[in-house]
């Protein structure tokens, strides 16, 4: 079921929940006052308040330079291996409002400035939550901060044209390049995060390409060959990322009483690793690492 206007998921088909009202703050982002649901909606839907579950500041990780990323409560997919499962429901975030995370962004303009870095939202989906994205977007250009966002794509169409106007850089995790492999990993459809990368590669927008390399899973020949020839339609890409299949997330999956189904899957080799990386090369892709 669509909203029937942007053709994004509505957010009861979403596991949409309301964050709650008033939370204890996350350090060094001021908590949103109390507030009547009525007005805490009314905030949301104007894009002045958005539930996040927390943010890091990091280097060479989630773009250039040294980034504040800022990671949203919310996401429409479940990924088998996904490391931060407790950022998978909206009300599991605080609400934040937009002075609160803005103020704390511009503390690092000379971070930022100095080596090439700016702003990354990620969660989570942060396109889960596009009002309160496009206004820290377009507020963090107002200052000339270079910004990006870490996305599946899958709810790309929140984005208008002149949403994208104010990235400098998408971090796009394509996380399989078959359809069923797809769907059997995250529970969602393929389809709109290539959608969203051909939009992206018409407005010559800068992607970096992600892909998790997880045994048994994404690592089949046909798999690597079907994201290369997806990745390899797009010019604007300027690398893709072969990130090694991780078990850090396991215990989180524990406590929060969530079935973790990879519990036996070990992380690929370096060799293997590499492998993967070599193939995305012989396939045309310019850049990978």
């Amino acid at each position: 079921m669509t909203d029937g206007v942007t053709g994004v998921a509505a957010p009861e088909a979403l596991d949409f929940e309301v964050p709650r009202v008033a939370g204890s703050g996350i350090a060094g982002l001021a908590p949103a006052p109390e507030m009547s649901r009525e007005e805490h909606l009314a905030l949301v839907r104007d894009g002045q308040l958005g539930s996040v579950h927390s943010w890091e500041l990091v280097t060479a990780v989630d773009g250039p330079g040294s980034r504040m990323t800022l990671f949203m409560a919310g996401c429409p997919l479940r990924c088998l291996y996904c490391h931060n499962p407790d950022t998978m429901k909206m009300k599991d975030g605080e609400p934040v409002t937009l002075d609160a995370v803005m103020q704390r962004i511009l503390r690092y303009r000379v971070v930022f400035s100095a080596s090439g870095g700016g702003l990354t939202i990620s969660g989570g989906e942060p396109l889960m939550q596009p009002a309160f994205v496009k206004n820290v977007l377009a507020e963090s250009k107002k200052h000339g901060i270079h910004t990006a966002i870490d996305t599946s794509g899958y709810l790309g169409s929140a984005m208008s044209d002149a949403d994208l106007a104010n990235l400098d850089l998408v971090l796009l995790d394509v996380k399989s390049g078959l359809p069923q492999t797809y769907r059997a990993l995250t529970g969602r459809e393929l389809q709109p995060t290539i959608d969203f990368g051909d939009r992206l590669a018409k407005l010559d927008k800068k992607v970096w390409v992600r892909f998790v390399l997880v045994p048994g899973h994404t690592d089949a020949p046909e798999n690597i060959d079907a994201v290369g020839k997806i990745v390899t339609r797009w010019p604007n890409v300027e690398r893709l990322e072969v990130l090694p299949f991780h078990q850090m997330g396991r215990d989180k999956w524990e406590t929060l009483g969530m079935r973790y189904e990879l519990d036996d899957v070990e992380p690929p080799s370096n060799a293997e690793t590499e492998a993967v990386r070599q193939r995305f090369r012989d396939l045309g892709v310019a850049t990978v690492y």
